[in-house]
């Protein structure tokens, strides 16, 4: 008889109770071993998508924030606009609600704020216009009233140069002209109307078809979720940037009131005039401050003598904006749009390098959108948490 060197063990049928079997382990049954190095190899190529990730965000970041900058001249008056048509949305959107058609009630809004405008334009040119052509002489009797100090300062600095070996050089001050003419007022005067007209036109077609707009992009979203998302954003960002600009307004305005009071008891010349500079400087933040306060330091040393007198508008104006910044500002606007002040310097340093004084002014909005955004975006909520107050 031949027989196989190997038999294979024959199939069990029936075992008894308590007696222990072995089974050979077949070849598809064993597992898998994973080759050495695999999951080094995973995680380098892992850490190499990382890489390659960042570096391309990091390139659309540079290439959007030159597409934004060389396009400044057509994105100003269309951030600008949008955000007076956010502004003034509330009062259009009343208005619908008594049955009153929105191109008639975006009309009349257009109408008195252009009033109002043109008022204020009209009535604070000419005192503009005079400390322009004023300025000069006005520096020339400024500097007698700073000269001890800056006597100190030359001092020093003739003192730092014979240490280092260097010279110092006289240069005969020539006063500068400060004037303008009627050609330049030509010149620069279609320019201002387009800019004006461009604004009026696009917030009032804001105002009259921003709901049709939304419906628009609700409709192209793809599912019933989508949608619903992006009503909630758009939603979210009509009714807090609209009440968060609207209450900035009402707040710089009033202090604009109350700037123009104090100056006017002083008796500080012009005072509508500083009163109208303190509000539309306030809607840059701390900066807009430390600015007004030195313009009425120097308005202040140059129509008062003394200087207890001289500097006493511009301290009674940094002890009302100390109010106003650290008490009303925060109770009225609540902690839902409260941002960090580090994010907010970092941000006009942003803004204003790019778009100069208009971007420095639309800064702060433009933050607060972000941070409404980011804060219902999935992935993006550390971004809002990092700009919050």
């Amino acid at each position: 008889m031949n027989e196989s060197p190997n038999p294979l063990p024959a199939p069990v049928t029936s075992v008894a109770p308590g007696v222990a079997v072995a089974t050979l382990a077949t070849p598809s049954s064993r597992p898998a071993r994973r080759k050495p190095g695999g999951s080094n190899n995973v995680r380098r190529i892992s850490r190499n998508l990382r890489a390659i990730r960042i570096g391309l965000t990091g390139l659309i970041l540079l290439a959007l924030l030159y597409t934004v900058a060389i396009s400044k001249s057509l994105l100003v008056p269309l951030v600008l606009a949008a955000f007076i048509g956010l502004a003034l949305n509330p009062i259009v959107a009343a208005a619908a609600r008594w049955r009153i058609p929105r191109w008639l009630a975006a009309m009349v809004v257009m109408g008195l704020l252009g009033t109002g405008i043109v008022t204020a334009v009209g009535t604070l040119s000419e005192p503009a216009l005079n400390w322009f052509h004023e300025a000069p002489a006005a520096m020339r009797a400024f500097a007698p009233k700073i000269k001890p100090m800056t006597q100190q300062i030359e001092a020093a600095s003739r003192a730092t140069q014979t240490l280092v070996g260097g010279t110092v050089s006289r240069v005969a001050a020539q006063p500068n002209s400060f004037s303008f003419t009627a050609w330049d007022i030509v010149a620069t005067a279609p320019k201002i109307i387009a800019s004006v007209l461009t604004v009026a036109l696009l917030v009032f077609f804001f105002l009259v078809y921003g709901d049709e707009i939304l419906r628009r992009a609700v409709e192209i979203s793809p599912t019933f979720a989508y949608k619903r998302h992006t009503v909630s954003i758009v939603r979210s960002i009509q009714v807090e940037v609209s009440s968060y600009l609207l209450l900035t307004a009402a707040i710089n305005v009033t202090l604009g009131l109350v700037t123009a009071a104090m100056l006017y008891l002083y008796g500080v010349p012009d005072p509508l005039l500083w009163g109208c500079f303190a509000t539309v400087a306030n809607f840059i933040p701390y900066v807009g401050a430390i600015s007004t306060t030195t313009v009425l330091a120097v308005v202040g040393a140059l129509h008062f003598q003394e200087l207890g007198p001289a500097l006493l508008p511009a301290a009674t104006f940094a002890g009302i904006t100390a109010v106003e910044g650290n008490m009303i500002t925060p109770m009225l606007q609540g902690r839902r749009s409260r941002l960090s002040p580090v994010a907010i310097l970092l941000w006009l340093l942003l803004w204003g390098w790019i778009w100069g004084i208009p971007g420095a002014i639309l800064a702060v909005p433009m933050l607060t959108c972000v941070k409404l955004i980011t804060a219902r975006l999935r992935g993006w909520e550390w971004f809002a948490h990092i700009i919050s107050r």
